[in-house]
């Protein structure tokens, strides 16, 4: 039992870390989103996104690919998280607002946690696997 109660206490010592790395894993995610969205504006007329609004999505493409990749490295993340929370807010009453929770695809709940997330990023900031914690702890 203590061998169980010691390797608990190692891995909730990493607690910092595991959220740099779901930060990382968002970064990514929203870059990817950003890439998907600007190769394949078509794909969005599917979601309900009228031909009009091209522009828009075409910076929403691009917000999310300048802010996924400064969450990514963990640079101005407050700032790469604070750019995309009202794309989510949009993306959850424009986009989703036909959708119901737990349906195929784009959901509205993966959205929902995607914005929560953005939120948490914003208000704690990158962790300590970051670009800005190395500059921090250089400056230092």
């Amino acid at each position: 039992m203590s061998t169980l109660n010691s390797k608990l206490k190692v891995l909730d010592s990493k607690t910092d870390k595991a959220y740099s790395l779901i930060r990382i894993f968002l970064g990514i995610a929203l870059l990817i989103r950003g890439w998907l969205i600007l190769a394949n504006p078509d794909s969005l007329i599917e979601l309900g996104v009228e031909r009009e609004l091209f522009f828009w999505v075409s910076l929403v493409g691009m917000i999310h690919i300048i802010g996924g990749l400064l969450l990514f490295i963990g640079l101005i993340t407050r700032i790469a998280a604070l750019i995309q929370i009202p794309i989510l807010i949009s993306a959850i009453f424009y986009v989703h607002s036909h959708t119901q929770l737990m349906m195929g695809g784009q959901s509205l709940e993966l959205a929902i946690l995607v914005l929560f997330l953005l939120f948490l990023f914003f208000i704690v900031g990158s962790g300590p696997i970051s670009v800005s914690q190395y500059l921090l702890n250089k400056k230092l």
